[in-house]
């Protein structure tokens, strides 16, 4: 792995992540857009955050995949959910993707993604030794 987390104590006390990441130089880098969980056959977008933050961590894992890269190589995660109550909720979905990974991270709350049907939307940035 060409980079290293570095804590100084502030991320432990609210979650699994890392207050901040070094990235060494000539990596390659994956930067995806906000993903949310929309189903890309058109089907009906799923009704609760846990299937929408299941079916948007499949499709980051997808990029990654396509990428030649994997969890390990996210380097910072932020995350937008549209109600408070769901936090813990999409905690469990995140942890089932991330397992011990522990990129920096930032999660905010907000009042609408552009669809208001829309419950989540994550972007990630990953790097690989080039």
């Amino acid at each position: 792995m060409a980079h290293s987390f570095q804590d100084i104590g502030v991320a432990k006390q609210i979650g699994n992540y890392s207050d901040a990441t070094i990235v060494d130089a000539g990596m390659r880098w994956l930067i995806t857009s906000g993903t949310p969980g929309l189903p890309i056959d058109g089907s009906t977008l799923p009704s609760t955050t846990e299937a929408q933050a299941d079916l948007a961590w499949r499709h980051i894992l997808t990029m990654l995949a396509n990428a030649g890269m994997d969890v390990a190589d996210i380097v910072k995660v932020t995350q937008y959910l549209t109600r408070a109550e769901d936090i813990k909720a999409y905690a469990d979905v995140r942890r089932k993707y991330l397992g011990d990974a522990r990129p920096a991270s930032m999660l905010l709350v907000i009042p609408q993604l552009v669809w208001p049907n829309l419950l989540v939307e994550i972007e990630v940035i990953a790097a690989k030794a080039a």
